[in-house]
């Protein structure tokens, strides 16, 4: 891996790079000199199999390619804003448990027809589950009623007061009466043409978008899952652009253009804390003193990276505490007293696997980094175990049948409660099986606050005690790089695990 960092000093990320911080816009202003042009993105795996966007969560990969689809009656912008989208405004009671929209004129779905009240009502009861019992999106289970009492004015309220709520609006609108299983039908810029598992998703430009129509006609995502196919592609120009990429890749990519924002996720060894050996809290806290974060992001990353302490990342602004980024400060000694105490030595070391998705390049070089430093006690043995994609979903996030996994979580919403939810001890997402009464506790004041000041300060409190409870070892926010041709101008970087493509363009 050295080696590697030899080689991204030697290129100098290319002449022809631009860099740019997270959040900011990718490239230079300028007009498409062609509006008809197309784009073709390589995407590391493939979407969910359903395009349902009130349920089709399990692969952030799926939210990007759905973003330029669907909208919701607010949207978020680059820069971490929630901006009115199929709404034209909002208000919120002073209790925060009843919020009133006001729709947009002239908002139409890509069958041609337009928006209505009724498309709305009928979109949050079939994502909350109101007639069901059953919430497709569990950040909506808190809605108790959704009424229309104009045509235009659609009245959401909530069972308990929620001062996160409007985040969640975010969930996409569909036509009344509509099942997107039998038609992929949104608002957004692109309009949904075809998909070839395994292959593509094709999109189109929606000519009659409400707002600033997509500067390309066309946007193909190809689905490329190996690492050096993913190179070879953009070196012969087989497509226009790709997205997370690793360090080690764009020292490949001379006479390209590079970016580097954040990847806005929690890169973390995540521990089952419900089994053993991760039920002792002595062996979750031996491993964060015995990984260097800094010489991880240096192996895996050639140095980019932004080194974290617990689930937050620094988008997430006045939630991220950066204080808890060096709480456990790199110390081989205090790792191995803590792993002899729990029972572990030399000739008793701790073994375990670390499952990674062979796919996301950085978690698995990440991974290594790890094991490397690991066994630098010389009481610890972890070896690697790389599956699929689906595999992983299905058998260790879903079936939780695992003892550690190195991965990236992100929030689907701008809200404290998209990273910390998982960690609540009855929630469906604990993969980890944290459970810990006083985070229970935090939480839940977190949620009922309609304080600002006081929620902000609850959220922190449960960032700490995942942190002095080492329920994973955390390591970092990625640096996400994206390339693109020369002639690919106009991308920009979001907080959110999003791939705005409507900005997007190609210049003659």
């Amino acid at each position: 891996m050295k080696d590697r960092i030899l080689a991204l000093a030697t290129a100098v990320f290319m002449t022809a790079a631009l860099l740019v911080g997270g959040g900011q816009s990718a490239f230079a202003a300028g007009s498409p000199a062609d509006v008809n042009g197309s784009i073709t993105v390589g995407i590391a795996s493939d979407l969910d199999s359903s395009l349902d966007p009130h349920v089709s969560s399990s692969l952030a990969g799926t939210r990007e390619v759905l973003f330029n689809i669907y909208e919701g009656l607010v949207k978020p912008d680059t820069q971490g804003n929630l901006v009115p989208a199929v709404a034209e405004s909002y208000a919120v009671n002073d209790t925060a448990d009843e919020y009133t929209f006001t729709l947009r004129e002239g908002v139409r779905f890509h069958n041609g027809n337009e928006v209505t009240v009724g498309d709305v009502v009928y979109s949050l009861t079939r994502a909350a589950g109101l007639e069901t019992g059953e919430p497709l999106m569990a950040t909506l289970a808190g809605i108790s009623a959704v009424e229309a009492p104009d045509d235009r004015t659609v009245v959401v309220t909530l069972s308990a007061p929620d001062a996160e709520f409007i985040a969640y609006m975010t969930a996409a609108v569909i036509p009344e009466g509509s099942d997107p299983a039998d038609g992929i039908i949104g608002t957004g810029p692109f309009k949904y043409v075809s998909r070839s598992v395994q292959e593509n998703i094709v999109l189109e430009r929606f000519d009659d978008y409400w707002g600033e129509p997509a500067k390309s006609a066309r946007v193909t995502f190809k689905v490329i899952e190996d690492g050096q196919t993913m190179v070879m592609s953009l070196r012969s120009g087989a497509i226009d652009m790709a997205a997370h990429l690793e360090a080690s890749q764009v020292a490949e990519l001379s006479g390209l253009s590079v970016l580097e924002g954040s990847m806005n996720l929690v890169q973390a060894l995540y521990l089952n804390n419900a089994r053993a050996p991760f039920d002792d809290i002595r062996v979750r806290q031996a491993l964060c003193y015995a990984v260097d974060k800094q010489m991880v992001i240096d192996l895996a990353g050639d140095g980019h990276g932004t080194a974290l302490g617990s689930s937050m990342y620094p988008a997430f602004g006045k939630y991220f505490d950066d204080a808890l980024t060096d709480y456990y400060e790199f110390n081989i000694a205090r790792a191995q007293e803590l792993l002899t105490e729990a029972g572990y030595s030399a000739a008793k070391p701790l073994e375990f696997t670390i499952d990674v998705v062979a796919a996301y390049t950085p978690h698995v070089n990440t991974a290594q980094a790890v094991v490397e430093l690991l066994r630098q006690t010389g009481m610890v043995n972890a070896k690697i175990e790389q599956m699929e994609n689906s595999a992983w979903y299905s058998d260790v996030y879903q079936g939780r049948d695992f003892e550690a996994t190195l991965h990236g979580m992100d929030a689907s919403t701008l809200t404290a409660s998209a990273l910390l939810a998982r960690f609540e001890s009855s929630n469906a997402k604990n993969f980890i099986g944290f459970d810990n009464a006083d985070y229970d506790a935090a939480y839940a004041a977190a949620l009922a606050t309609t304080d600002d000041a006081e929620q902000t300060a609850k959220f922190k409190e449960c960032e700490t005690i995942l942190t002095e409870s080492a329920a994973n070892v955390y390591i970092q926010d990625l640096a996400d790089f994206v390339v693109t041709q020369p002639n690919v101008q106009g991308y920009q970087f979001y907080p959110l695990y999003v791939m705005d493509m409507s900005t997007v363009y190609k210049t003659a």
